[in-house]
């Protein structure tokens, strides 16, 4: 059998096939489904308990959409079976339609021979029970999500019904005040998905497929942290995955395209929005630096005094490209921006843009400026944001 010959493309090809896969470039595509849409064209949206502007998984489907409220986010995902909490790039929700491809982990979870918490004897099958007498319930109201009050002291029902989560057999239905709400896998996944028959290699080669269709364009490296698979995994499917060879000006690897992704050239309007660190088009660094040419990291868990850009510092997004950060919080009904960092005057419009639409989104009626930091452009700025708001 004969190697296809890869695609050629250029970095503006790989750019734009990368935003539009990503929902960020296509009016009509984006908004058709709705946050729903959003989630099932992603395949998995991250969760994390940071919350400046929202919660990431709130301004995952806001970056694409605009500003859809945030009950009616949670509404989307949590409502109806249309989604449940796994481990895949991370803590994520997943389309439910995902359920059958991660039985691979799940049974690699119950086949691991040691954990960090030791399991009480009795506590996991007592879990189990009280979740089927009395439907979905957290870890307090199954009796205690923690022995003292660090955060990494469980207790035995925390550790059990977390394990329980792991194998598949409780699933977190949704998330009340940032608390999983578990409940039985039996009642919660549909019948017709309620299953491990697919094997390891057919759950990674479906894997590595969505993974390429969510990137459109990526690097083997860029393709396995999608649901971070190994290298190896990545290899043994590639052949039999439905992706094709590519290369891309300036990448110096190896990549592969959703086949879909190259029949049509993408056009459309691109969206000017702040993005979450944890948006899935900029969540892996490296990948970000080659297609943008924009070097970021979340600083949050940096030392203050060695923060460069900021706690939460948001990439903007404008004309498809990263044209500053904005490190924001809140202030009752004004929108901070407590540093902002801009890749030179053409972007101030796009930030000030960036900046109204967030604020407008979280019932915000101001915004303040308090750091540039390219000085002479605060100004301007400033300026820029009492004209949109005017």
């Amino acid at each position: 059998m004969t190697t296809p010959r890869p695609t050629p493309l250029s970095a503006d090809d790989a750019r734009r096939i990368a935003l539009r896969a990503q929902g960020f470039l296509g009016g009509a595509d984006r908004r058709g489904g709705g946050v729903r849409g959003v989630l099932r064209h992603l395949g998995a949206v991250q969760l994390d308990t940071i919350s400046v502007l929202a919660r990431s998984h709130e301004l995952v489907p806001y970056a694409r959409l605009g500003a859809v409220g945030r009950k009616t986010v949670d509404d989307a995902y949590w409502t109806d079976t249309h989604a449940f909490e796994y481990w895949s790039h991370a803590a994520c929700i997943l389309p439910i339609e995902e359920w059958p491809h991660f039985a691979f982990r799940r049974r690699a979870y119950r086949n691991r021979p040691h954990w960090n918490h030791d399991l009480p004897d009795g506590t996991y099958d007592q879990v189990i029970k009280q979740l089927r007498t009395e439907g979905p319930l957290t870890a307090t109201e199954l009796g205690g999500a923690k022995k003292t009050s660090e955060w990494w002291d469980w207790s035995g029902t925390k550790v059990a019904v977390e394990r329980a989560l792991m194998y598949g057999e409780v699933v977190c239905v949704e998330r009340r005040g940032w608390k999983r709400v578990y409940d039985l896998a039996e009642r919660a996944i549909p019948g017709a998905l309620r299953h491990d028959e697919l094997d390891d290699t057919e759950c990674v080669r479906r894997l590595v497929r969505l993974a390429g269709q969510s990137l459109g364009v990526g690097t083997r490296a860029d393709i396995a942290d999608y649901h971070r698979l190994k290298g190896e995994q990545f290899d043994a499917v590639i052949a039999d995955s439905g992706l094709v060879p590519v290369t891309v000006e300036g990448w110096g690897k190896p990549a592969w395209a959703d086949p879909a992704a190259l029949e049509t050239a993408p056009r459309g309007r691109h969206r000017t929005t702040l993005l979450s660190p944890f948006d899935s088009l900029i969540w892996e660094r490296a990948r970000t630096e080659r297609i943008f040419g924009f070097t970021h990291r979340l600083e949050a868990y940096v030392p203050k005094p060695k923060r460069v850009y900021g706690y939460f510092a948001m990439p903007v997004l404008a004309g498809g490209r990263l044209v500053g950060r904005v490190d924001p919080a809140r202030e009752g009904r004004t929108l901070v921006a407590k540093q902002v960092s801009l890749e030179g005057a053409k972007a101030v419009p796009a930030v000030a843009e960036a900046l109204v639409e967030a604020a407008s989104w979280v019932d915000c009626t101001d915004v303040r400026v308090e750091r540039v930091d390219a000085p002479h452009l605060r100004e301007p700025l400033v300026k820029e944001l009492a004209r949109a708001l005017a």
